[in-house]
């Protein structure tokens, strides 16, 4: 099974001519005292294509004409058990492909699967993974492996053989990492890692808090000495030991993907590892493993499919409530991404706009889908139905990808607070009880969100480096000492905190320490849930009366706009997203939002721009009352971002 050391050794030589070729994938647009470097993994714009080797040319041509910057390909050298044990073709489609982005001044990625594998026409064949290898497999707690065939999932043809493979078969994953090595030889820009999960989610094994195979086993039994199979009380999170159990195993994925990170990078320095993860801030990422606030740390990227709980995946037939807790998603997501020295790593989203529904134009649910992303600062994904490759309507893919690009700073650069609120996100507090925090979390920023205050979602990453004035804790159940003594500091600096639903804190009684025991968050939440219409942010009174924040910005506008606030290098910016008068399924056109009014306090004169979803830059005059000055914005349609720049601004 291993691979041949020539192999190796002319890849590293190929990756050499084409890290030569390569176009400068550093972008370092503002130094100051909040700098960042960003890469081309911030600005891309996404189209996949199938690589079968001989088509490279055919393909960057096709992603050029719709301004797609990014390219994907799909060429599974692990997820496919012929190419797994014999690569060498692959690989050299791989290389030709970059060669041939390069050369367009592009940038590419190829697609692997991460601990799936399928062996093609396993019916007719003595040789597939199982039958060469059966103890590399998952497996539940009374042994069944995880191994599946046709109609499992819409990607297993009949015959197929489809396993899951588990990430501590020592002699699999030394093979897996020898592959990602020759990968990153052939001078390719980014590695893209599907699905790299615990068998968690097909049908019957949702519940099996898999895997017990016994590489897995030992593995536990090593770090926690305890034993899988007979010391946990399975989905019992009032389990200690069933705790260490959850922890461990998202720790294994973690792991997983930052050994495929570093084996990438001894090769090739500037590859780029990005992981795709349909579970976002919901319990889900706790059942399969794959947590992205712990992966962000040790990736370049993540590539979201995300469909937030129960919420509807396509944009044509998601509602208003839908739209506002995917934004929750997303801007969670951003917050995920920061890290110490203004690192500001790349979100992309992956989701669907349309499939077939014939009371929808694909091309406003396609619009719908980026306008929601790009205000949040995430790169969009163009991709039809359920496929990751092709789009619904090509000449609307160019269309926003031109605007997009035309605007990229806008939307791209590095975002900071200004004076915002901030609300904890708490990993433990989830992966225990993801149900009572993630509905108030969702509520809090929903109301947030509809008031038009500035935002921060703040995590145990980034608690030390928060200076807003107000932090909301939403009923979180679990903190650490560290957590603890932190919160203790910030309210003895007199700063506010506002504690929703449960206490965990261990902060005395101050008056600058707000219970709010009956959680608006939650309460918030609910009314959304029985009638969106109806609920109004008003009825938290009390909550929106204990907050604490400086009014740098503030802004007028109906309860149907999400809106954020962010200071980026080019000044103050508002970021605008309509989802007035959408009916899922039935209306993708939103009601045009007007009175929309922004009023800054500058210390000096300044200008202020708005641009139009997919219009273009307007200069707009303010009004000065005192030390504001108040800017009445033209008619928001589906989205909007407004920004004023002072006069020093570069």
């Amino acid at each position: 099974m291993r691979q041949k050391g020539w192999l190796l050794i002319f890849s590293l030589l190929l990756c050499a001519l084409a890290l030569m070729a390569a176009p400068n994938s550093e972008k370092q647009y503002w130094k100051g005292q909040n700098w960042t470097n960003q890469t081309w993994t911030n600005y891309v714009r996404i189209g996949a294509f199938g690589l079968r080797g001989g088509d490279a040319e055919k393909i960057v041509r096709s992603a050029q004409d719709s301004d797609v910057f990014g390219i994907e390909v799909d060429n599974d050298i692990e997820g496919r058990y012929e190419s797994f044990l014999h690569p060498e073709e692959k690989l050299k489609a791989i290389h030709e492909l970059a060669e041939e982005a390069h050369r367009a001044s592009n940038y590419a990625f190829v697609y692997i699967a991460g601990t799936e594998c399928i062996t093609a026409h396993a019916d007719q064949t003595p040789h597939t993974l199982f039958k060469d290898h059966p103890d590399w497999l998952q497996r539940d707690i009374n042994g069944k492996p995880a191994i599946f065939g046709g109609g499992t999932a819409f990607w297993i043809a009949a015959g197929d053989e489809d396993v899951w493979v588990s990430p501590y078969a020592p002699e699999w994953r030394k093979i897996y990492m020898e592959h990602v090595r020759q990968i990153a030889a052939t001078g390719i820009d980014g590695i893209y890692v599907d699905i790299p999960y615990w068998m968690t989610h097909f049908e019957g094994w949702e519940n099996t808090w898999a895997s017990f195979d016994d590489y897995t086993v030992a593995a536990f039994k090593e770090k926690t000495g305890l034993d899988a199979k007979h010391d946990l009380k399975l989905g019992d999170f009032s389990d200690p030991a069933f705790r260490k159990w959850v922890e461990f195993r998202i720790q294994t994925f973690t792991d997983f993907m930052s050994e495929i990170d570093r084996s990438a990078k001894s090769v090739n320095p500037k590859i780029k590892t990005i992981p795709e993860i349909y579970p976002g801030i919901e319990e889900e990422a706790v059942r399969v493993g794959a947590d992205v606030y712990s992966l962000y740390a040790v990736v370049d990227a993540i590539a979201h499919e995300y469909e937030f709980g129960s919420g509807d995946h396509m944009a044509s037939s998601r509602t208003p409530l839908d739209w506002f807790r995917y934004q929750v998603g997303m801007h969670s997501f951003r917050a995920f991404a920061q890290g110490p020295l203004g690192q500001d790593k790349a979100t992309w989203i992956l989701n669907y706009s349309w499939d077939g529904d014939r009371k929808v134009d694909k091309r406003e649910a396609m619009m719908n889908l980026a306008m929601s992303q790009i205000m949040a600062g995430a790169n969009f994904w163009d991709a039809p139905g359920h496929s990751m490759a092709g789009s619904n309507d090509l000449p609307t893919r160019k269309r926003i990808f031109s605007w997009i690009e035309a605007h990229e700073k806008t939307f791209y650069l590095s975002r900071f607070p200004i004076d915002p609120i901030g609300v904890y996100f708490s990993p433990q507090t989830r992966n225990f009880g993801a149900d009572e925090f993630i509905a108030s979390y969702r509520g809090i920023l929903i109301l947030l969100m509809q008031k038009h205050l500035e935002f921060q979602v703040v995590t145990p990453r980034t608690v030390a480096d928060f200076r807003g004035q107000t932090l909301v804790l939403p009923d979180v159940r679990m903190l650490g000492e560290t957590e603890k003594i932190w919160l203790r500091d910030f309210a003895a600096q007199g700063k506010r905190l506002v504690i929703t639903g449960t206490d965990a804190t261990g902060v005395g009684n101050l008056d600058n320490v707000v219970r709010l025991p009956d959680c608006p968050g939650k309460a918030y939440n609910q009314a959304l849930e029985k009638d969106f219409e109806r609920a109004s942010p008003d009825s938290q009174r009390q909550f929106f009366d204990s907050l604490q924040s400086g009014n740098t910005v503030r802004i007028k506008a109906g309860a149907q706009v999400a809106t954020s606030i962010a200071r980026t290098p080019n000044g103050i910016h508002c970021f605008f997203a309509n989802f007035a008068g959408l009916r899922g399924g039935l209306n993708p056109v939103q009601t045009p939002q007007t009175d929309v009014e922004v009023t800054v306090s500058p210390k000096t004169g300044g200008k202020g721009f708005f641009l139009p979803y997919l219009g273009e830059v307007q200069a707009i005059q303010g009004s000065r009352h005192g030390e504001t000055v108040t800017f009445a914005l033209p008619p928001i349609t589906k989205g909007a971002v407004f920004w004023y720049t002072a006069p020093d601004s570069k």
